[in-house]
This record gives structure tokens, C-alpha cells and sequence, in this order.
């Protein structure tokens, strides 16, 4: 089964880019549908430009998504993790959702191109991750 939700997830943003060409409607209901509260919440993140594709010149890549709240989140899609405790409690602990809604603000803003774009060296990168992680401990 955990094999099948990530295919899901990327099958409706595939559509999600097709509807997005077509200006499709439809497509806020099925998100609403499979991602509850937060398909609404990571939305508004896109709106408001949120979310920066941080880049290095070794090819590596992060995203950082301002929340709601004021504090930034790490999230990495190629491995669908986000630092922020409803990612943790709600989606590793309970498997309670799919996605936190700053992981799908970032699918959202890939599908819809609207990221905020950061070029960084490798090292600032580093740092970049370190210092998230320390903010974790």
C-alpha cells in the first residue's frame, strides 16, 4: 500500500499540470478530496510565493517554504520529507495524511511554476541543511 500512495500522488499531479494548461477547475475538488485542509492551506503557500527552489552548482537541490506561521521549513521532494513537526507527527508517526501541506505547497509550485529561484554554492547549501537540522535537535 505505501508503494501505491506516492504513485497516486504523482498521477494527480500529472493531471494536475495537464488541468493547469487547460485551466481545469475540477482540479482544487480532487485535491480537496485527497488532501482535506490542507490542499486549501498549500494553496495559499503557492499564492503567496512561498516557496524558494534553493540550487547548487553540483546539481543538488532543496526547497524552502515559508509557513504560515513565520518559520521555514526544509523540504525535499525527491524524497517526499519535510522538516516540520505536522510532517513528522501526521505523516511518518500516524499516517494520518499523504503530505504536510508545505510538501504539497512545493509539488504544487513545481506543477504550476511559480517557486522563487536561489543560486547557492554547494557549501551554503550544506550549511542551509545543517543548520535545519540543528534547529531540529
Amino acid at each position: 500500500m505505501a508503494a501505491v500512495l506516492p504513485a497516486v500522488v504523482e498521477q494527480l499531479l500529472s493531471e494536475m499540470a495537464a488541468a493547469v494548461q487547460e485551466n481545469a477547475r475540477s482540479t482544487g475538488l480532487r485535491l480537496k478530496f485527497l488532501f482535506g485542509s490542507s490542499a486549501t492551506q498549500a494553496l495559499d503557500l503557492v499564492d503567496r510565493q512561498s516557496i524558494t527552489l534553493i540550487s547548487s552548482p553540483s546539481g543538488r537541490h532543496a526547497y524552502q517554504v515559508l509557513g504560515s506561521s513565520g518559520k521555514t521549513y526544509t523540504c525535499l521532494a525527491s524524497c517526499h520529507y519535510c522538516s516540520c513537526p505536522a510532517f513528522a507527527f501526521s505523516v511518518l508517526r500516524k499516517s494520518d495524511s499523504i503530505l504536510c501541506k508545505h510538501l504539497l505547497a512545493v509539488y504544487l509550485s513545481q506543477v504550476m511554476r511559480t517557486c522563487q529561484q536561489l543560486s547557492v554554492s554547494d557549501k551554503q547549501l550544506t550549511d542551509i541543511l545543517l543548520m535545519e537540522k540543528k534547529q531540529e535537535a
